[in-house]
C-alpha cells in the first residue's frame, strides 16, 4: 500500500499544471491610426489689417 501512494503521488505531481512560456514566432504590431487637426483662429486690429491690405507682399 505505501508503494501505491509513492507512486500515485509521483504520477499527481508529473500530471501537475505545467507552464510553458515562450516567445512569439511574428513581431507585434501596434497599429494606430491617429488624426491631428489643429484650426488657427486669428483677428486682427484695424489698423494691422489695413497695413496687410496695402503691403501684400510684407510676409
Amino acid at each position: 500500500m505505501p508503494m501505491f501512494r509513492t507512486v500515485a503521488v509521483c504520477v499527481a505531481a508529473g500530471l501537475g499544471g505545467c507552464v510553458n512560456v515562450s516567445a512569439p514566432d511574428k513581431p507585434i504590431v501596434i497599429n494606430l491610426n491617429i488624426s491631428i487637426t489643429q484650426e488657427v483662429v486669428y483677428k486682427l486690429d484695424g489698423e494691422a489689417k489695413s497695413l496687410i491690405q496695402q503691403n501684400p507682399g510684407i510676409f
